[in-house]
């Protein structure tokens, strides 16, 4: 089971930013894609996730198969993509359990029974080492960054999707919040799913291993490798990749 960019080009109104993007996460797998700010790492997460935002005016994007290129954004979530976004937003007067077990019924068929649905949510909450009293406050209203994580973190545990993308999880987190959501996507890992974790810092990576790491600058991943290639980038940051790829067009 695969999800797979073919040839992704994506643009807003005003220009392309994305510019044929290849890119194969396999379930099992964990992969980072790192770039400078402005690269285009979030325009292909938003699209992954089928925002109204940007166009995709070539290639495919393939969940297990399914052509989900125009795709609505539930449609992408009952297939079994996640997606933990950069700035979650605030939903006051919902709850974090009512709106959790709104999104677990939303997969599927018959609505989950008020019991089974506690027992996971206590199950996910000693998980995630998240407190008890969290869920009965009002989504991401009044959270700190590493609670807002936290909350989406706790729903990727609630829906247990094939692939989740995680669009910089880290920003914003101090050290003890980025350890917390490091340790719930590392109980998350599993042959059964797979990660594609987007980030320019490679603080995230020394807390969660990726299997494989690309490199995205300008809208194109020019750059592919193991986990050593984010080390790399740690020792020598992103201006070596661009002088390597404008020594290549040359």
């Amino acid at each position: 089971m695969t999800l797979e960019i073919q040839n992704l080009h994506v643009r807003t109104e005003e220009r392309e930013i994305l510019h044929g993007v290849d890119l194969v996460v396999r379930r099992g797998e964990t992969h980072a894609l790192m770039g400078p700010n402005g690269s285009g790492k979030s325009t292909l997460a938003n699209t992954l996730m089928g925002s109204p935002s940007y166009e995709v005016t070539d290639g495919r994007i393939l969940l297990n198969g399914e052509d989900l290129t125009e795709a609505e954004t539930d449609e992408r979530a009952k297939a079994g993509l996640f997606m933990a976004f950069q700035y979650p937003a605030t939903i006051p007067g919902v709850s974090v359990a009512n709106f959790m077990r709104m999104a677990v019924n939303a997969k599927r068929d018959e609505p989950i029974k008020v019991k089974d649905f506690g027992n996971l949510l206590r199950e996910n909450m000693d998980l995630l080492r998240i407190s008890r009293d969290f869920t009965s406050r009002y989504l991401n209203e009044g959270f700190s960054g590493g609670e807002k994580k936290r909350a989406e973190i706790l729903q990727l545990a609630m829906l247990q999707p094939d692939f989740a993308v995680l669009d910089e999880t880290d920003s914003g987190l101090d050290i003890d919040a980025l350890r917390i959501v490091a340790d719930g996507v590392n109980a998350m890992r599993s042959d059964e799913r797979g990660f594609l974790i987007i980030t320019h810092y490679t603080r995230v990576l020394n807390y969660v291993r990726p299997d494989f790491v690309h490199i995205m600058i300008d809208g194109r991943i020019v750059r592919e490798g193991r986990s050593e290639l984010a080390d790399e980038l740690e020792d020598k940051g992103y201006e070596w990749v661009r002088e390597e790829v404008a020594a290549g067009a040359g």
